[in-house]
Protein backbone atom coordinates (compact mmCIF):
# COMPACT_ATOMS: atom_id res chain seq x y z
CA UNK A 1 0.00 0.00 0.00
CA UNK A 2 1.36 3.48 -0.83
CA UNK A 3 2.10 5.93 1.42
CA UNK A 4 -0.25 9.19 1.50
CA UNK A 5 3.26 11.52 0.51
CA UNK A 6 3.49 9.18 -2.69
CA UNK A 7 -0.15 10.24 -3.56
CA UNK A 8 -0.27 13.63 -2.77
CA UNK A 9 3.68 14.40 -4.06
CA UNK A 10 3.56 14.10 -7.16
CA UNK A 11 5.65 16.18 -10.00
CA UNK A 12 2.46 16.94 -12.41
CA UNK A 13 -0.52 17.32 -9.89
CA UNK A 14 -4.13 17.13 -12.02
CA UNK A 15 -5.98 19.53 -10.19
CA UNK A 16 -4.65 23.19 -11.47
CA UNK A 17 -5.90 21.32 -15.17
CA UNK A 18 -8.96 20.49 -13.70
CA UNK A 19 -9.96 23.73 -11.80
CA UNK A 20 -9.03 25.65 -14.83
CA UNK A 21 -11.40 23.10 -17.10
CA UNK A 22 -14.15 23.75 -14.76
CA UNK A 23 -13.43 27.41 -14.93
CA UNK A 24 -13.66 27.42 -18.75
CA UNK A 25 -16.60 25.61 -19.26
CA UNK A 26 -20.26 26.78 -19.89
CA UNK A 27 -21.56 24.61 -17.30
CA UNK A 28 -22.59 25.63 -14.05
CA UNK A 29 -20.67 24.39 -11.25
CA UNK A 30 -19.64 25.54 -7.49
CA UNK A 31 -16.21 23.46 -6.05
CA UNK A 32 -17.40 23.02 -1.87
CA UNK A 33 -14.57 23.72 0.42
CA UNK A 34 -12.34 20.52 1.55
CA UNK A 35 -11.14 19.75 4.88
CA UNK A 36 -7.82 18.56 4.21
CA UNK A 37 -7.16 15.71 6.80
CA UNK A 38 -9.75 14.12 5.79
CA UNK A 39 -9.41 14.38 1.91
CA UNK A 40 -5.84 12.36 2.53
CA UNK A 41 -7.41 9.95 5.10
CA UNK A 42 -10.35 9.53 1.80
CA UNK A 43 -6.99 9.34 -1.17
CA UNK A 44 -4.88 7.25 0.86
CA UNK A 45 -7.84 4.94 1.21
CA UNK A 46 -8.73 5.35 -2.72
CA UNK A 47 -4.84 4.50 -3.43
CA UNK A 48 -4.83 6.79 -6.34
CA UNK A 49 -2.77 9.87 -6.81
CA UNK A 50 -2.87 13.31 -7.46
CA UNK A 51 -1.77 12.95 -10.60
CA UNK A 52 -5.36 11.60 -12.42
CA UNK A 53 -8.58 13.81 -12.06
CA UNK A 54 -10.44 11.54 -9.49
CA UNK A 55 -7.57 11.99 -7.08
CA UNK A 56 -7.29 15.66 -7.77
CA UNK A 57 -11.10 15.44 -6.84
CA UNK A 58 -10.65 13.80 -3.77
CA UNK A 59 -7.65 15.72 -2.13
CA UNK A 60 -8.53 19.47 -3.37
CA UNK A 61 -12.53 19.46 -2.61
CA UNK A 62 -15.36 18.65 -0.71
CA UNK A 63 -17.81 17.93 -3.78
CA UNK A 64 -18.46 19.20 -6.52
CA UNK A 65 -22.13 21.10 -7.28
CA UNK A 66 -22.66 20.23 -10.96
CA UNK A 67 -25.22 21.72 -13.70
CA UNK A 68 -27.04 24.14 -11.20
CA UNK A 69 -26.73 21.78 -8.21
CA UNK A 70 -28.79 18.88 -10.47
CA UNK A 71 -25.28 16.52 -9.75
CA UNK A 72 -23.16 15.91 -6.68
CA UNK A 73 -19.86 15.02 -7.42
CA UNK A 74 -18.66 13.60 -4.62
CA UNK A 75 -15.01 14.47 -2.94
CA UNK A 76 -13.02 13.03 -0.28
CA UNK A 77 -14.56 15.24 2.43
CA UNK A 78 -17.97 16.24 1.93
CA UNK A 79 -19.10 18.81 4.53
CA UNK A 80 -20.09 17.05 7.52
CA UNK A 81 -23.27 15.96 9.17
CA UNK A 82 -26.02 18.69 7.20
CA UNK A 83 -23.37 18.83 4.62
CA UNK A 84 -22.93 16.97 0.84
CA UNK A 85 -21.51 13.19 2.17
CA UNK A 86 -17.96 12.67 0.87
CA UNK A 87 -16.86 10.23 -1.10
CA UNK A 88 -15.77 7.83 2.04
CA UNK A 89 -19.44 8.26 3.34
CA UNK A 90 -20.82 7.39 0.45
CA UNK A 91 -19.07 4.03 -0.53
CA UNK A 92 -18.84 2.94 3.55
CA UNK A 93 -14.90 3.59 3.56
CA UNK A 94 -13.22 1.65 6.86
CA UNK A 95 -12.59 4.26 9.93
CA UNK A 96 -9.24 3.43 9.64
CA UNK A 97 -7.31 2.75 6.35
CA UNK A 98 -7.26 -0.99 5.58
CA UNK A 99 -4.39 -1.97 3.04
CA UNK A 100 -7.00 -4.63 1.21
CA UNK A 101 -10.18 -2.89 1.17
CA UNK A 102 -11.92 -1.65 -2.01
CA UNK A 103 -15.70 -0.93 -2.96
CA UNK A 104 -16.73 -4.82 -3.78
CA UNK A 105 -18.51 -3.33 -6.96
CA UNK A 106 -16.53 -0.24 -7.40
CA UNK A 107 -16.82 3.44 -6.57
CA UNK A 108 -19.68 5.68 -6.28
CA UNK A 109 -18.93 8.72 -7.83
CA UNK A 110 -22.07 11.00 -7.90
CA UNK A 111 -25.21 11.04 -7.45
CA UNK A 112 -28.24 13.24 -8.90
CA UNK A 113 -31.38 14.84 -7.08
CA UNK A 114 -33.02 12.09 -8.61
CA UNK A 115 -31.32 9.13 -6.79
CA UNK A 116 -29.71 8.55 -10.43
CA UNK A 117 -26.11 6.86 -9.37
CA UNK A 118 -23.05 7.14 -11.53
CA UNK A 119 -20.53 4.64 -10.33
CA UNK A 120 -16.68 4.16 -11.56
CA UNK A 121 -17.00 -0.42 -12.19
CA UNK A 122 -14.57 -2.04 -10.05
CA UNK A 123 -12.46 -5.26 -11.80
CA UNK A 124 -15.54 -7.85 -11.84
CA UNK A 125 -18.87 -5.66 -13.12
CA UNK A 126 -19.95 -8.66 -14.38
CA UNK A 127 -20.38 -10.16 -10.39
CA UNK A 128 -22.55 -7.52 -9.93
CA UNK A 129 -24.95 -7.03 -12.10
CA UNK A 130 -23.28 -4.36 -14.05
CA UNK A 131 -22.78 -3.91 -17.24
CA UNK A 132 -19.63 -2.05 -18.66
CA UNK A 133 -15.99 -3.46 -18.24
CA UNK A 134 -13.65 -2.33 -15.05
CA UNK A 135 -13.20 1.16 -14.85
CA UNK A 136 -16.07 2.06 -16.91
CA UNK A 137 -18.56 4.82 -15.88
CA UNK A 138 -22.04 3.12 -14.94
CA UNK A 139 -25.16 5.04 -14.25
CA UNK A 140 -28.64 3.69 -12.56
CA UNK A 141 -31.34 5.01 -14.15
CA UNK A 142 -34.43 6.48 -11.75
CA UNK A 143 -36.36 6.01 -14.81
CA UNK A 144 -35.35 2.71 -16.03
CA UNK A 145 -34.41 1.00 -12.87
CA UNK A 146 -31.11 -0.12 -14.42
CA UNK A 147 -27.75 -0.08 -14.54
CA UNK A 148 -26.63 1.84 -18.30
CA UNK A 149 -22.75 2.02 -19.27
CA UNK A 150 -21.57 5.57 -19.98
CA UNK A 151 -19.18 4.16 -22.41
CA UNK A 152 -16.09 6.16 -21.03
CA UNK A 153 -13.85 6.09 -17.99
CA UNK A 154 -13.97 8.53 -15.31
CA UNK A 155 -11.69 11.34 -16.85
CA UNK A 156 -13.68 11.23 -20.09
CA UNK A 157 -17.15 11.72 -18.41
CA UNK A 158 -15.48 14.26 -16.23
CA UNK A 159 -14.86 16.03 -19.63
CA UNK A 160 -18.38 14.94 -20.38
CA UNK A 161 -20.14 17.06 -17.26
CA UNK A 162 -17.96 19.96 -18.74
CA UNK A 163 -19.26 19.81 -21.55
CA UNK A 164 -22.21 19.89 -20.83
CA UNK A 165 -23.46 15.97 -21.16
CA UNK A 166 -25.69 16.85 -18.46
CA UNK A 167 -27.76 18.42 -20.12
CA UNK A 168 -28.95 16.33 -22.67
CA UNK A 169 -28.51 13.26 -20.80
CA UNK A 170 -31.53 14.82 -18.54
CA UNK A 171 -32.96 16.12 -21.00
CA UNK A 172 -36.21 14.04 -20.84
CA UNK A 173 -36.13 14.06 -16.40
CA UNK A 174 -36.56 18.24 -16.14
CA UNK A 175 -39.51 19.97 -15.75
CA UNK A 176 -40.46 23.75 -15.77
CA UNK A 177 -38.73 25.63 -12.90
CA UNK A 178 -36.93 22.73 -11.68
CA UNK A 179 -33.66 24.82 -11.13
CA UNK A 180 -35.82 26.28 -8.46
CA UNK A 181 -36.42 23.28 -6.73
CA UNK A 182 -32.83 22.11 -6.67
CA UNK A 183 -31.92 25.13 -5.15
CA UNK A 184 -34.25 24.33 -2.02
CA UNK A 185 -32.98 21.32 -1.18
CA UNK A 186 -30.34 20.44 1.32
CA UNK A 187 -27.09 18.63 -0.03
CA UNK A 188 -28.41 15.22 1.75
CA UNK A 189 -32.12 15.55 -0.15
CA UNK A 190 -33.28 14.59 -3.49
CA UNK A 191 -36.55 15.23 -5.21
CA UNK A 192 -39.39 12.27 -4.43
CA UNK A 193 -41.41 12.03 -7.95
CA UNK A 194 -45.15 10.74 -7.90
CA UNK A 195 -46.28 8.96 -9.69
CA UNK A 196 -42.96 7.42 -9.95
CA UNK A 197 -40.45 7.89 -12.70
CA UNK A 198 -40.45 4.60 -14.08
CA UNK A 199 -44.31 4.95 -14.54
CA UNK A 200 -46.08 5.45 -17.88
CA UNK A 201 -48.18 8.93 -16.42
CA UNK A 202 -44.63 10.21 -15.27
CA UNK A 203 -42.93 9.67 -18.62
CA UNK A 204 -45.79 11.43 -20.72
CA UNK A 205 -46.13 14.79 -18.56
CA UNK A 206 -43.36 15.08 -15.36
CA UNK A 207 -44.66 18.28 -15.55
CA UNK A 208 -48.04 17.04 -13.79
CA UNK A 209 -45.90 14.92 -11.41
CA UNK A 210 -46.51 16.02 -7.70
CA UNK A 211 -42.88 16.52 -5.79
CA UNK A 212 -41.13 16.80 -2.73
CA UNK A 213 -37.86 17.07 -0.99
CA UNK A 214 -36.99 13.62 0.78
CA UNK A 215 -33.91 12.30 2.47
CA UNK A 216 -31.63 11.14 -0.43
CA UNK A 217 -31.33 8.37 1.49
CA UNK A 218 -35.25 7.12 1.07
CA UNK A 219 -34.96 7.24 -2.30
CA UNK A 220 -32.25 5.34 -2.92
CA UNK A 221 -33.93 2.41 -0.58
CA UNK A 222 -37.19 3.11 -2.87
CA UNK A 223 -35.24 1.96 -6.01
CA UNK A 224 -34.30 -1.41 -4.76
CA UNK A 225 -37.34 -2.12 -3.41
CA UNK A 226 -39.29 -1.08 -6.58
CA UNK A 227 -36.72 -3.87 -8.70
CA UNK A 228 -38.10 -6.43 -6.33
CA UNK A 229 -41.52 -5.32 -6.80
CA UNK A 230 -41.53 -5.24 -10.66
CA UNK A 231 -39.36 -8.24 -10.91
CA UNK A 232 -36.08 -6.61 -11.73
CA UNK A 233 -32.47 -7.30 -10.99
CA UNK A 234 -31.62 -5.90 -8.11
CA UNK A 235 -29.26 -2.77 -8.25
CA UNK A 236 -26.93 -3.80 -5.20
CA UNK A 237 -25.06 -0.79 -3.36
CA UNK A 238 -26.65 2.79 -4.99
CA UNK A 239 -24.37 4.26 -2.06
CA UNK A 240 -24.89 5.62 1.88
CA UNK A 241 -26.24 8.87 2.54
CA UNK A 242 -27.10 9.28 6.19
CA UNK A 243 -29.98 11.50 6.52
CA UNK A 244 -28.82 15.06 8.40
CA UNK A 245 -30.05 15.14 12.19
CA UNK A 246 -32.96 17.28 13.17
CA UNK A 247 -32.08 21.39 14.22
CA UNK A 248 -32.19 21.30 17.96
CA UNK A 249 -35.17 23.06 19.05
CA UNK A 250 -35.09 25.34 22.10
Amino acid sequence: MRDITELVDVPTPSWPMVSDAFAASFTSYRVLPPDPGRCRATLHQLQVTARSPLGAITLNTGGILVHDGWVRVYGGSGGGETGMPGMAEVNRFPATVEPDWQPPAGLIIAHDVLGGVFALNGVAPEQHGRPGGPGSVVYFSPVTLTWEDMEMGHSQWLNWLLDGGAAGHYEDMLWPGWRAEVAELGLRDGIAVYPFLWSEEAQQDLAATTRSAVPLEQILNMHGDFCGQLGLDRPGDLGAVVTAPAPATA
